[in-house]
C-alpha cells in the first residue's frame, strides 16, 4: 500500500461525501416543487462556487493554481458536465431519489462499454457477464411499459453516468497538466457562463426561504464534489468507488423522511444486480491492475 494512503480514512471521506449527494439531489427536487426552474438551479449549483474558490485562493496567496494553457478542453469538459449535471438533477426530480440514485449505479458498465467499443481494448467474458446482469437489473427496475418509472426521468438517469464515463476520461488528460483546483474552478466558471445564457427565459424572483435554498444547493454540492476528490487522495479507486452504493441508503431515508415515499418494489428487485454487476467489474479492474506484465516479470527473475 502507498505510504500516502489511509484506505479508513478514505471510505470515511467517500461516505460523507454520497450524504452531501443525496443531500443535494432531496434539496434540487424541494426547490423544483417550489417552482425553480431547472437553468436557475443549474446556474446557482454552479456560479457559486466561482466566489468561495477565489476567496480561498486570495486568502491563502495562490492564485498561481489557476494557471493553465488548455482553456478550450476546460470549455469542452464543461460542455459535457453540463449535460451530466441536468441529466442528475433531472433524474431526482422526475424519479424518486432511489430510483435516480439505482441508475446512476450504472457508470461501471458504460465505462466498460467505451472502453471496447470506442478504446477498442479486450474485455473478457468476466466484465461482460456484469453489464449483462447490470443491465437486467435496470430493466427490472423499469420495466418498460409500465407506469412506476417515469420514461423521461430514465432516460436522464441514464444519460447522466454515460457522460460520467466520457468527463472521467477528460478529466484524467486534464490532470497531467493542470492542477486539481483549475479543473474546478473552470468547470464552474464555463457552465456557468453556458447557463448565463438561460437565466434571462427563466429566472425569477424569490423569497428569502428560496434563495436559502438556492445557497444550499450551491454549498452542499460544492462541499461533495470536494469531499470526492480528497477520498481518492487517501484510498485506491477501487476501494473508494465501492463506498457510493451508500447513496441508495440516505436517498431511501430521506425520501421516507421528506416525503414518506417508499421505494418501488422494482427498485429492490433491481437494485442488488446493478449492485452486484459494479461490484463485479470493480473487482475485476483492480485484479488486472494488480497483474505484472510477463516484460515486468522478466525484469524481476
Amino acid at each position: 500500500m502507498n505510504a500516502s494512503e489511509r484506505p479508513f480514512r478514505a471510505i470515511w471521506i467517500r461516505l460523507i461525501a454520497t450524504v452531501c449527494v443525496a443531500t443535494l439531489m432531496a434539496l434540487v427536487k424541494v426547490a423544483s416543487a417550489k417552482g425553480i426552474a431547472l437553468p436557475e438551479l443549474l446556474f446557482w449549483r454552479q456560479a457559486l462556487t466561482i466566489p468561495v474558490m477565489l476567496a480561498v485562493l486570495s486568502i491563502s496567496g495562490q492564485f498561481h493554481r489557476l494557471r493553465t494553457a488548455r482553456l478550450k478542453s476546460h470549455a469542452l469538459r464543461a460542455t459535457f458536465s453540463s449535460v451530466g449535471m441536468t441529466s442528475v438533477f433531472g433524474a431526482a426530480i422526475l424519479l424518486t431519489l432511489p430510483q435516480a440514485s439505482v441508475l446512476s449505479f450504472t457508470s461501471p458498465f458504460f465505462a466498460v462499454v467505451v472502453t471496447a467499443l470506442i478504446f477498442r481494448e479486450h474485455v473478457g467474458a468476466w466484465r461482460w457477464s456484469a453489464v449483462l446482469v447490470g443491465f437486467a437489473g435496470v430493466l427490472l427496475i423499469a420495466q418498460p411499459g409500465s407506469e412506476h418509472l417515469n420514461p423521461w426521468g430514465a432516460v436522464a438517469g441514464l444519460t447522466a453516468p454515460l457522460v460520467v464515463v466520457i468527463i472521467s476520461y477528460q478529466v484524467k488528460d486534464l490532470a497531467r497538466t493542470d492542477d486539481p483546483i483549475a479543473c474546478v474552478f473552470y468547470l464552474a466558471l464555463f457552465s456557468s457562463l453556458y447557463l448565463s445564457v438561460l437565466l434571462p427565459f427563466f429566472a425569477q424572483t424569490h423569497s428569502r426561504d428560496e434563495w436559502l435554498l438556492l445557497a444550499a444547493i450551491g454549498t452542499v454540492g460544492m462541499l461533495g464534489q470536494y469531499l470526492m476528490t480528497v477520498s481518492l487522495m487517501y484510498g485506491a479507486i477501487a476501494t473508494v468507488l465501492i463506498m457510493d452504493y451508500a447513496l441508495l441508503l440516505w436517498t431511501t431515508l430521506l425520501s421516507v423522511m421528506l416525503w414518506d415515499q417508499w421505494p418501488h418494489p422494482a427498485t429492490w428487485l433491481g437494485a442488488p444486480l446493478i449492485i452486484l454487476a459494479g461490484l463485479i467489474i470493480t473487482w475485476r479492474e483492480h485484479r488486472l491492475s494488480r497483474e505484472i506484465s510477463p516484460v515486468s516479470a522478466g525484469e524481476l527473475d
